[in-house]
């Protein structure tokens, strides 16, 4: 009897079996909230074990609090059994029903179901069309073919449509349908609504077209704050502060004093510039409104301070903070990795663990970049297993910062297992792998994986094309970097730039082809930099090609004449050829023309810890230690008539000997 009057929007019902969410909220959740780990999402919220259909009241409450609870769940299933009791007990009549099976069906993606639960529909209303558009707008599918078929209807539009076709517009990057219901609003008046114009400032603001979005805000009477924090936000993200500021100042002439959203907005507009006056007025408006106590403006308030190197104000707003999230934690961790700070990362991390806190995908990736600068193999292992026990492997980003972090630290065979885990390598995930076999000095495989990207379809960008030239450089591979070179230009139709240039030199110059480096540097479209030159000046004093290194050197000192790296270039290459009075007179420029040289630092790992040395380093609770075994190695290069090894220590290269003795 219920196969003859059912619809056929359900292919297949069996009532044998019973409506039991019996599936883990895990299960269930994880695909919609991936940043709640499985500890988290078994406790959150408790399912009954069993549902019986004969123990429950049916009526049409009861089945709307039950399609609403599979939608948010996303039990397809179960929702579909739903469905066909609706039909069972002669409820399916009812619109408002038909409206939340449909809505079930959108929030599942179930498109084909949906499309013919549409089309069986005798009876649509607004909520109908709006379910459709806003669904389909949420799933990134094309919401015209729905708005036309409700127009054709004869349905009246209300706020809630016209703002899910804007907001689709935005996210669809589409200023000329925008435009185009931009009218329809006016035509309709409904530029009066504060729902509807704070999507239209939004759609103007993400497509850069400012004056339209102040131009739409002026044009509303009655102003609430999400309609000025849209503003705000507008000119934030097109990196406008003063704009913001000025917005704000307007908002709060009008009696709103600002909420969370507008102090957060205003903080990052400032993080983006690094205005530093600006800044600190917020900040102080922050502290005297309270919101310093708000986790969402006081996280703001730590990135703004560590995007600009601030990183002691970002530890004790942070660490003033009464409330801490995992998006603090990760705030902290990224300014730290930025900067170069791997170790203190590497402590907020274990602080965030014994603080009960599940660290996320952004968080992991941080670290594995931190780990990855330090070359710290220990550390990127056990990160590693965090990642897995964590159940986070999955995430592209984390397995391109695995291969990046391994490849750091020297272990090839441990990039490449991670580059093998990943299930859809991106761009980023062959750049990476690329990039390691040549910093290994592998420029066979590097090429090969090159090619292979290309066979898989993978359109290489710039930094794609800089990483397989530099594994040709390395290599002494000159008709491969020229054919690579040649086929960026020509058939990719990128434009090199100063790095790309820097490796076409040092290719030829290694390969002793000097004049047509030089050649190179001279048709360069931009002046070259210290890199340019300093691969030049190089290959020269390999080749013995001092009258062209003389050239490089001149040029270099033309173009950057305040970089003490250059004149520590050039002062060496004299050292080479014994030309003890040029390098006297490098060395007075240098200390003529340049600040204070910031003395180069080589660390190594030993039994966890970190160990730094500059050169003639002794601040180490070591040193006599380390400087006893230095001269015991120098007396035994000195009975192997080496000294020019020994020369080369004692020119400023104790730290590197350091190091070693470690």
């Amino acid at each position: 009897m219920l196969s003859k009057c059912r619809p056929p929007s359900i292919s297949t019902v069996r009532f044998k079996i019973q409506l039991s969410y019996q599936p883990t909220l895990c299960q269930a959740t994880q695909k919609h909230d991936r940043s709640l780990l499985p500890s988290q999402l078994t406790n959150s919220v408790t399912i009954p074990e069993s549902t019986h259909f004969k123990d429950t009241q049916w009526d049409h409450s009861f089945c709307s609090r039950a399609l609403k609870a599979s939608a948010k769940l996303g039990f397809l299933q179960q929702g579909k059994q739903l469905h066909a009791h609706v039909i069972k007990l002669g409820l399916y009549s009812k619109l408002s029903l038909q409206n939340q099976i449909l809505h079930f069906y959108v929030k599942c993606k179930e498109f084909d179901d949906t499309e013919k639960l549409l089309d069986e529909m005798l009876v649509r209303n607004i909520v109908t069309w709006n379910t459709m558009i806003c669904g389909i707008v949420d799933c990134g599918c094309n919401f015209r073919l729905y708005f036309r078929r409700m127009l054709l209807d004869n349905v009246s539009l209300d706020h809630i449509t016209l703002n899910g076709l804007l907001r689709a517009c935005s996210e669809l990057d589409d200023i000329e349908a925008g435009r185009q219901l931009h009218c329809f609003v006016l035509k309709l008046g409904f530029y009066l609504n504060c729902f509807v114009s704070s999507a239209l400032v939004d759609l103007y603001g993400k497509c850069g077209l400012l004056e339209n979005a102040k131009r739409v805000l002026d044009e509303v009477l009655c102003r609430d704050s999400v309609l000025w924090n849209v503003m705000v936000s507008c000119y934030a993200l097109n990196r406008l502060p003063d704009n913001a500021l000025e917005v704000f100042n307007l908002m709060r002439r009008e009696g709103l004093k600002g909420d969370e959203f507008t102090f957060s907005s205003l903080l990052n507009s400032c993080g983006n510039l690094g205005s530093s006056e600006m800044r600190k007025q917020i900040h102080g408006l922050v502290v005297k409104q309270s919101f310093d106590l708000d986790v969402l403006v006081a996280t703001s308030l730590v990135d703004t301070y560590a995007k600009n190197g601030n990183i002691d104000d970002a530890c004790r707003v942070f660490d003033g903070m009464t409330t801490k999230n995992v998006v603090s934690w990760n705030t902290m961790i990224v300014g730290h990795g930025h900067y170069g700070d791997g170790k203190e990362a590497f402590r907020l991390l274990r602080d965030m663990l014994q603080r009960r806190f599940c660290p996320d995908e952004v968080t992991l990736a941080s670290i594995l970049s931190s780990s990855g600068s330090l070359s710290i193999i220990c550390e990127t292992v056990q990160v590693h297993a965090c990642v897995i026990k964590s159940g986070v492997q999955a995430f592209t980003s984390i397995g391109n910062a695995l291969i990046n972090a391994y490849a750091k630290c020297g272990s090839i065979a441990n990039a490449l297992q991670c580059f093998s885990s990943v299930a859809e390598p991106d761009l980023v995930t062959w750049t990476s792998t690329i990039s390691a076999y040549a910093f290994h000095g592998l420029p066979e495989e590097s090429i090969k994986f090159f090619e292979e990207m290309l066979s898989q379809g993978v359109r290489p960008d710039p930094i794609a094309f800089l990483e397989v030239l530099s594994a040709c450089s390395h290599g002494g591979l000159v008709s491969q970097g020229l054919h690579y070179f040649n086929s960026m230009v020509n058939e990719y139709q990128m434009v090199p730039d100063s790095e790309h240039y820097t490796c076409l030199v040092d290719l030829l110059s290694r390969a002793g082809l000097l004049d047509e480096a030089s050649n190179v540097l001279a048709l360069m479209p931009s002046a070259p930099g210290s890199d340019t030159f300093g691969a030049f000046i190089g290959a020269c004093k390999v080749h013995g090609n001092m009258e062209l290194a003389n050239w490089a050197a001149e040029k270099l000192f033309e173009f950057e004449p305040s970089k003490p790296v250059n004149y520590a270039l050039v002062s060496n290459m004299y050292a080479s050829e014994r030309r003890w009075f040029d390098v006297a007179r490098l060395r007075k420029m240098m200390r003529d023309n340049c600040d204070y040289k910031v003395p180069g630092c080589s660390w190594t790992e030993i039994a966890g810890n970190i160990q730094t040395f500059v050169s003639s380093d002794k601040s180490h609770h070591q040193t006599a230690d380390i400087y006893a075994m230095l001269e015991t190695l120098s007396g035994i290069m000195e009975d192997d008539n080496i000294s020019s090894a020994y020369n080369m220590f004692d020119c400023g290269l104790d730290g590197c000997m350091l190091e070693c003795s470690g």
